[in-house]
């Protein structure tokens, strides 16, 4: 399908963009709506609503590549992540994005020990943050992983890992199909049910723009 720019770029203007729309983020939209007319526009179209929906999320509206932001205080510390902290010890990581990211994300997702540096390495980056050594060793970055945030890449990486299913072994094919149409659920194409309602309500409006009938 070939999405229809005018309506399109009205209805995220007004129901995402709090009625304005930078140029910046309205060449993100373009960028993303090009590449799946081009490359990917065989597959449900909802897979193209969640990805934007996804996009729009991780990118604080952006719709540019970005880096994760852990400049955390301590209390953020404490909500975000509660677990990797004990009692009193985030006062001394608040406002220390590398520390955090070492801590964080140290011994998971292919990162080893906190002192080898891999948590800040492979922190989030791109249109999904892509996070962990192993996933930027899918896309074949594992030694550059600052190339997750060239475009034509990021733009990839979304589509290809929240298609296939590469990011946490769930694929959109698994919420979106016949019989289903989970806009709730798919949140763990990427990562758990964090914000699932949100997100999912920003696939409802995406999919409206882009022209879809939802029943």
């Amino acid at each position: 399908m070939r999405v229809e720019r005018a309506r399109y770029f009205d209805q995220v203007r007004a129901r995402l963009h709090e009625g304005k729309l930078t140029d910046a983020a309205r060449a993100g939209h373009e960028v993303l709506l090009s590449a799946w007319e081009a490359k990917y526009a065989k597959h449900d179209p909802r897979f193209l609503a969640y990805c934007l929906a996804t996009a729009f999320h991780e990118t604080g509206g952006a719709m540019q590549p970005v880096e994760e932001n852990l400049n955390y205080s301590a209390e953020g510390l404490r909500r975000v992540f509660p677990k990797y902290f004990l009692p009193g010890e985030e006062h001394e990581f608040a406002r220390k994005p590398e520390r955090i990211a070492n801590r964080v994300y140290s011994n998971r997702m292919g990162n080893g020990r906190g002192e080898s540096g891999d948590g800040w390495r492979f922190r989030g980056r791109g249109l999904v943050q892509i996070t962990g050594r192993d996933n930027y060793r899918t896309y074949g970055i594992d030694d550059a992983p600052e190339k997750a945030m060239e475009p034509e890449r990021a733009v990839k990486i979304l589509f290809d890992g929240m298609i296939a299913g590469k990011f946490t072994g769930h694929a959109l094919c698994d919420f979106f199909n016949d019989h289903a149409s989970d806009w709730v659920g798919a949140r763990r194409v990427v990562n758990g049910l964090n914000r699932a309602e949100e997100i999912g309500l920003f696939g409802v409006i995406f999919a409206t723009a882009i022209g879809l009938r939802l029943g």
